[in-house]
């Protein structure tokens, strides 16, 4: 399975290169056709310079022939680059218009991703398959994003805003529908791969455009609305995904999501129009295909040793193969020419500073999204419509905070709004690691929304000033590192998470079955007497009752264990979040590097035209 989604990663990027090229003829011919049609001006010229015999005017006429020539090429680039932008780049566009479309579409892929957790249960059911095989149709997912997101930079340095948004949300479409259409498990997984390659491109685009399209003093605003999609989309999915497979078929999920692909696409068509300026780098080929096998490797040795234990040889194969690529890979990218991702980017201070904390965050936050779920549905009971009504408020006030987290990012910096945000997730992850079989609905509510306020003063205002440190050349860069980043420790931090609790269960149920002996007098009396009570209050053969309230006292013990090994894990992310906080009290404002303006530079940095070929 690994080796398809890789090949299928490789061959998804070559196919892009090979437009790439077929586009390039495109331009070019028509810059061929556009000076074609000034020769015969030229001629004319020309003849008339020999008719009057004069060496000078010959001269002065070839000259001016020749800048005809020049400004006749122009005129074919400008033609060029026309035929490859939008209808709405003309003056009448504005970013607003190019910021909806890009958030629709991150919005719907971020909820797309979020809604398969809670029908996957209904989903075995209805295709017949194990857990680990289901387990599939979001890892499958993920590792196509974590080893495509390294690859966007290249992508987004060689190819149009507006053609590579549209391929994006064309195979995120494409992959949507086939698996609404999908009569089994293969067809499922062929289709959330397709999807992936599509949705790994979108957000990395949208911060490099957000990037590109804002000056730093605004971007804080503008970063804060596209936390609206970050944030709000994989909040809201669950109770979406719970009322869905509670009242309808799982497939309605798909057909919810279909819609808005193919709206967005046309809002595409319409208003987008490219943003910023490509240098067409040559593909770093053995950097991609040591980047695909080492967070390949990485993120599925992780996502397996959940199920199969860290001592299974397929997740230590993975882990080792992935460990030896990723060196490969940064030794590559140190070295090459054009590299899949510049590893410069670490040289500015600020940004490695603010991406360490950044791990460090997203980590903490998967532990509630993947932990809680687990606690309210399989130990308390509830459904999973009422699961996800929980994360509701949470969900609203994460979102509604973020374009005010933007507006004070740009007025105080990060620093405070970190050291805040901070402080209040330490608190209520260390709340959660203390939870309880008789907890009531309303506090951990209470407790899961005052967590996402304090997540929503600091995620984007920290991505923010690390890639407002960054030149203006280094953002694709920065952007795809910080995406990739994101991803593998979203992963990483998952698996990390969920392994701990497994393995802390595990623990604390043999802490109880070494209570349940025969040895313990206490308990075995204790056992006998509520034997009795068992046979005569739910009319019980004689002798069955002490067994049955054995086998009732081992499902509470269980239950009582895995919320121990759940508080563990919440435990270990506090952890995680009191280091974040630490290093949170020495960010710096950063201070944008100034872009080096040469020939060609453009006057308007925001929605610039893009340079042509030479």
């Amino acid at each position: 399975m690994t080796s398809f989604l890789s090949i299928y990663t490789v061959c998804a990027v070559v196919f892009m290169v090979v437009m790439n090229i077929f586009l390039r003829y495109r331009r070019k011919k028509a810059q061929l056709q556009a000076l074609k049609r000034s020769l015969p001006n030229t001629a004319e010229t020309r003849l008339d310079s020999l008719r009057t015999g004069s060496s000078e005017q010959h001269q002065g006429e070839d000259t001016y022939a020749v800048r005809k020539k020049e400004t006749a090429a122009q005129v074919g680039e400008r033609a060029a680059y026309r035929s490859d932008q939008s209808p709405a780049g003309n003056k009448t566009s504005n970013p607003v218009t190019i910021i909806i479309v890009l958030l629709l579409g991150a919005f719907v892929a971020l909820l797309n991703q979020t809604l398969m957790n809670v029908a996957l249960p209904k989903m075995m059911s209805d295709l017949n398959i194990s857990t680990n095989t289901a387990q599939w149709l979001t890892t499958g997912y993920m590792l196509v994003n974590g080893v495509l997101i390294p690859i966007t930079a290249f992508l987004m340095e060689t190819f149009s805003t507006r053609k590579l948004f549209l391929s994006a949300m064309g195979l995120f479409t494409l992959g949507t529908l086939v698996c609404g259409l999908s009569p089994d498990f293969s067809m499922i997984m062929v289709g959330r791969v397709i999807q992936a390659s599509g949705a790994g491109i979108i957000m990395p685009l949208m911060t490099n455009v957000f990037l590109t399209v804002f000056p730093p003093e605004k971007r804080g605003g503008a970063m804060g609305l596209m936390g609206l999609a970050m944030i709000f989309a994989p909040a809201v999915g669950p109770t979406l995904s719970g009322y869905v497979v509670e009242h309808y078929s799982w497939r309605v999920l798909f057909w919810i999501i279909f819609p808005f692909g193919v709206f967005d696409i046309l809002m595409a068509l319409s208003f987008l129009r490219n943003v910023g300026r490509r240098s067409f780098p040559k593909l770093d080929v053995p950097g991609v295909i040591l980047s695909t096998i080492g967070f390949g490797g990485i993120l599925y040795a992780f996502s397996e040793a959940g199920n199969n234990g860290w001592d299974d040889s397929l997740v230590v194969t993975a882990l080792i193969t992935g460990l030896i690529s990723l060196a490969l890979f940064v030794w590559r990218e140190w070295t090459a020419e054009s590299p899949v991702l510049d590893l410069r980017v670490f040289k500015y201070s600020i940004f490695t500073f603010t991406t360490i904390i950044n791990i460090l965050i997203t980590m903490a936050l998967f532990a509630a999204m993947i932990l809680l779920p687990i606690y309210l549905q399989n130990i308390r009971g509830f459904t999973p419509l009422q699961s996800g009504l929980l994360l509701l408020p949470g969900a609203i006030l994460m979102g509604a905070m973020s374009p005010v987290t933007g507006i004070l990012f740009d007025r105080i910096g990060s620093r405070p709004l970190a050291v805040a945000g901070l402080f209040i997730t330490v608190i209520t992850t260390w709340d959660f690691g203390h939870l309880t079989d008789t907890m009531s609905y309303g506090h951990i509510m209470l407790l899961y929304s005052a967590r996402m306020f304090g997540m929503s003063l600091l995620m984007m205002p920290i991505m923010t000033e690390g890639l407002n440190n960054l030149p203006p050349e280094l953002n694709s860069h920065g952007t795809a590192m910080s995406n990739t980043m994101r991803q593998v420790a979203g992963s990483l931090g998952t698996a990390f998470l969920v392994t701990v609790m497994t393995d802390r269960t595990k623990f604390h149920v043999g802490e109880y079955a070494n209570q349940l002996t025969t040895s313990n007098t206490v308990l075995t009396h204790q056992l006998g007497a509520a034997g009795q009570v068992a046979e005569s209050s739910g009319h019980l053969p004689a002798g069955t009752g002490q067994s049955t309230v054995i086998r009732l006292l081992d499902l509470k013990m269980e239950q009582m264990a895995t919320i121990q090994g759940i508080n563990d894990a919440f435990i270990i992310a506090t952890v995680l979040t009191l280091i974040a906080l630490l290093l949170s009290f020495f960010i710096r404002r950063a201070t944008p590097s100034k872009k080096k303006h040469g020939a060609g530079t453009l006057k308007e940095p925001n929605l610039s035209v893009e340079a042509t070929e030479s």
